[in-house]
């Protein structure tokens, strides 16, 4: 079955003359997921994490190399993505319910049809909402919401439109422990649900061996992929989980190679 993410000898300059002088933010990243499988991305700041988003939305095109989504080389910005930041970047004078509706209001398809269909669209809002322990919330403004509420209803906007792919840059990174436990297993249970693949960037390793099905470890800069560790941990996973030997070891076996690279410099052995 061919994968639903391919990433084929992908190296990415910003710029041409960066490309002249050989200078890449990432360099030879190959990485393929199956359709539904959610994988994390880690590694020290600056490796070029957040340049595989880039790639990975379409938002940048390889120096060389191809990005194969869907079965679809990537050319230009995917429609069938969702994202969301370490930011949740609400709109400030839009309520809860408008700031989720807002892919619908902007982006075609929907955009043509959003008049017509608004009550269909706001009752998918509002459902969407209540799954994430929104309900009751939806006409309050960013500034009435607690820093994980915010972050609830931006991982709501960028499911609103069903994407195949939800793509998250350090969504929980400025959150309490608490808050984010809260939101790993919120994200958990929605993509239990819904089946879409996540590709997560994330400093945190605990975070990555609770949800992700693989962890990717890149190393510092110019970018590549230099470990990939399945995560046999059975699901469905509870908070318990992350207190057991099993959890632990994965953690620190992680930890280790990100530890041996700041020691090093040396690209780690695949």
């Amino acid at each position: 079955m061919k994968p639903f993410v391919d990433f084929h000898n992908v190296w990415l300059a910003y710029n041409d003359e960066l490309l002249a002088q050989g200078q890449y933010a990432v360099e030879d990243i190959s990485l393929q997921a199956r359709e539904g499988e959610f994988i994390a991305i880690v590694g020290p700041s600056g490796c070029g994490k957040s340049t595989f988003m880039k790639l990975a939305t379409g938002l940048r095109r390889p120096s060389k190399g191809t990005v194969i989504i869907d079965g679809q080389e990537v050319t230009g910005p995917l429609k069938i993505t969702g994202m969301a930041f370490q930011a949740p970047s609400l709109l400030p004078w839009r309520t809860t319910l408008d700031n989720v509706l807002l892919p619908l209001e902007i982006v075609e398809p929907w955009r043509s049809s959003f008049r017509s269909k608004r009550a269909e669209y706001v009752e998918k809002a509002r459902a969407l909402l209540a799954t994430v322990g929104l309900s009751g919330y939806e006409n309050k403004f960013p500034w009435q919401l607690s820093g994980g509420m915010q972050q609830r209803a931006s991982i709501c906007r960028a499911l609103i439109h069903e994407p195949r792919m939800l793509l998250l840059d350090e969504p929980f990174g400025a959150l309490d422990a608490f808050t984010r436990e809260e939101l790993w297993c919120t994200l958990r249970d929605l993509q239990a649900a819904r089946g879409f693949n996540v590709i997560l960037v994330t400093h945190d390793l605990r975070e990555s061996v609770f949800l992700a099905d693989t962890v990717f470890v890149m190393s510092r800069s110019p970018g590549r992929f230099v470990v990939r560790r399945e995560i046999e941990l059975p699901r469905p996973r509870d908070l318990e989980v992350t207190y057991t030997p099993a959890f632990t070891d994965i953690v620190h076996e992680l930890r280790g190679h990100i530890g041996a690279m700041r020691k090093s410099g040396v690209a780690l052995a695949q």
